[in-house]
């Protein structure tokens, strides 16, 4: 936000709404009422019918006209669902889909060299991002939703007064020619109209009818994605719909018979040209100027202004809360001190409901069409999702009842159980292929990671101040009774079994041994008595970044801290099959598994197992964020449990030697 944010005067109470007032200060402005001097501005929104009366008022008062409306990536669901827009279009010279004046963005368009690099290499990899993720102005569409055989003409509908359609002189009958033009151009195809997405949710009437039907005609009006709809098409027809900017994106050369922002660059085919647009552009270039130049995005988690990709960050960890949760969740064993965070972060679409014992949960989840799930290895029906800890989970233990801030949904099995595959281990298999935005994305995110000091848990705490010289191998403990022990382990399933082990292979070596903090605190068994007699050097609640920057390798059996040596380059031998061994960047004296045939290098598999994987959790608010937003949250210390639920923690110490209670 500017020093000294400049002084925007309003008509609509909708500009002065909190969601929107903190869009207008993040990007420099301060919205209030009143009237306005010759040196203020005068905001309203749009073309929209209350506008004359910001109009009026700036040319009463001498003052300048500033047009405010919805950026190009708004929200998973429409506008009049009432959701706040990601980011917000605010033009100082007209309105970006009237053609009668240039906007801020056609100047944008027609002068700015956008030549910069940097600029279009963050362009080609925003479009990427776009296309793979499957992400549209608004992203309410299931991509699994079954698409037209290819091979058809797309006919875009919008939805009827629209602002952008009268911008283009546009109505019913325009529309209707476009239809014509279309079975002209391509007499022996099917056509196909696409419904706006407010007109399926029965917010606003189209500009197509049943009657307006031909002969090989059909409307697709279910939540499809767009892309994917792209695809499918032979050509593409489009009045001023911004999937005509999305036709652009996909590689087509859409025909447009409106005036909107996007045709004269000589990416579209023109049935109304603007005279004054002549300048040629590149696809790379169009998206620079209109989605990283010319809308102001917001951060929701920081309420502050940010750049392109933290919006899209953003954007893309709330479609995939929609995508995931829209149906509702029925949630069986699920403690108590859990709910409230579960509730927070999966049910922002539909409250969830928690059911036990599994038997009942399954039915209401039946009954209620709700997807079900349930913790961990937990009893629970078929077809239950299961629910873990993500591998950046908090600051603080989750036997000490800190809430985690990321959780990964599992619908084929758990990631510490070698046995079967789960969706880890395949998003594994498929991170070869990754493209290279994603690589950046995980690279962006290990740097940070490490420069930090995060790890799974962040707990503060002294390394000795002398270490005995030589080669330092790092031993972290683990809770005996834990499933990944159960479930991962190979002959070796105890702490000092793998000490002992690690002393036979290395016995000349430094041995850094290092409890597992939920033993340490009490709350889980694991204790090794004499550790001192098996290891050099016993790290009594010690900082297990400092831990791993002294170490020249670790030993383990399925310990997560084996995957946080992988992230920091150090060398890690497996004797149990974590998530992590088997792709070939470990030492595997475990069991084998002969699946994991991919070859992944490390920032594959981080994406796999830091972005892909696991949904994160704002620690702030509880709602569905990006790992970027989890990842400042834990550094700057955000997230700590209660009070009250820190004493029940230590009750919970109380039971811990009493395993089947415990899991119960």
């Amino acid at each position: 936000m500017a020093e000294h944010p400049r002084r925007l005067f309003v008509c609509n109470g909708g500009l002065l709404a909190r969601p929107i007032r903190a869009r207008l200060r993040g990007a420099g402005y301060a919205p209030r009422l009143g009237l306005p001097g010759a040196s203020d501005l005068v905001g309203v929104w749009g073309q929209s019918p209350t506008a004359w009366r910001g109009e009026a008022l700036a040319k009463r008062r001498g003052a300048a006209l500033v047009r405010i409306e919805d950026a190009f990536l708004r929200s998973v669901l429409p506008g009049r669902s009432g959701t706040p827009p990601l980011g917000l279009l605010i033009d100082h010279c007209g309105a970006h889909f009237d053609p009668s004046a240039p906007s801020d963005l056609e100047t944008l368009l027609a002068t700015s060299p956008l030549d910069d690099t940097t600029l279009l290499d963050r362009a080609r990899d925003g479009m990427a991002r776009l296309h793979w993720a499957e992400l549209s102005k608004y992203s309410a569409f299931d991509p699994e939703t079954p698409l037209p055989e290819p091979g058809y003409v797309l006919v875009i509908d919008q939805t009827a007064g629209d602002a952008a359609v009268r911008a283009s002189r546009g109505d019913r009958a325009a529309f209707l020619e476009m239809l014509f033009d279309a079975r002209e151009a391509h007499p022996h195809a099917r056509i196909v109209i696409k419904t706006h997405p407010e007109t399926q949710q029965g917010f606003r009437a189209g500009h197509y009818r049943d009657s307006d039907l031909g002969p090989g005609m059909e409307f697709c009006d279910s939540p499809v994605s767009p892309w994917r709809l792209l695809e499918g098409a032979i050509a593409v027809h489009a009045f001023s719909s911004q999937m005509g900017f999305e036709a652009i994106l996909a590689g087509h050369r859409p025909v447009i018979h409106g005036q909107p922002f996007y045709v004269g660059w000589g990416l579209t085919d023109d049935r109304a040209p603007v005279a004054r647009r002549q300048r040629s552009l590149t696809r790379a270039q169009l998206f620079a100027a209109a989605m990283i130049l010319y809308p102001r995005w917001h951060d929701p988690y920081r309420d502050r202004a940010c750049g392109f990709e933290a919006a899209l960050d953003t954007f893309e960890a709330q479609t995939r809360a929609w995508r995931e949760d829209r149906k509702g969740w029925v949630a069986t064993g699920m403690r108590l001190w859990k709910r409230r965070h579960l509730q927070a972060g999966f049910g922002t679409y539909r409250p969830v409901i928690f059911a036990d014992p599994p038997r009942r949960a399954a039915r209401l989840a039946e009954r209620s069409g709700r997807r079900l799930m349930t913790w961990g290895d937990r009893p629970a029906p078929a077809g239950a999702l299961r629910v873990e800890d993500g591998l950046l989970r908090s600051r603080g233990l989750g036997a000490a009842l800190v809430p985690p801030a990321s959780l990964a949904l599992d619908d084929l099995g758990l990631h510490y159980d070698p046995a079967r595959e789960s969706r880890l281990e395949r998003l594994i298999t498929a991170a070869p292929t990754l493209p290279d935005h994603a690589r950046r994305r995980a690279e962006r995110l290990v740097q940070r990671l490490v420069a930090a000091r995060l790890t799974k848990y962040n707990l503060a705490g002294d390394m000795p101040p002398e270490l005995p010289p030589g080669r330092r191998i790092l031993v972290p403990g683990q809770v005996e009774d834990d499933a990944a022990i159960r479930l991962g382990a190979g002959e070796i399933k105890t702490n000092r079994g793998l000490l002992e082990a690690v002393r036979a292979a290395h016995p000349d070596a430094v041995i850094l041994y290092k409890p597992h903090p939920d033993v340490e605190a009490g709350l889980r068994p694991g204790a090794v008595a004499d550790a001192g007699a098996l290891a050099d050097v016993v790290l009594v609640q010690a900082d297990i970044h400092a831990a791993l920057a002294v170490a020249d390798e670790v030993w383990t059996i399925t310990s997560g801290t084996g995957f946080e040596a992988l992230l920091r380059g150090i060398p890690v031998t497996c004797l149990g099959t974590p998530f992590y061994a088997g792709w070939g960047l470990t030492r595997d004296l475990g069991p084998p598994c002969p699946r994991r045939t991919a070859r992944p290098d490390i920032t594959a598999l981080a994406h796999a197992a830091l972005i892909g994987w696991p949904r994160y959790f704002d620690p702030v608010s509880g709602r569905p964020c990006p790992p970027e937003v989890t990842l400042d949250r834990l550094i700057e210390g955000q997230g700590r449990t209660a009070p009250a639920l820190r004493a029940l923690a230590r009750i919970q110490g109380l039971l811990a030697g009493f395993p089947g209670l415990w899991r119960r």
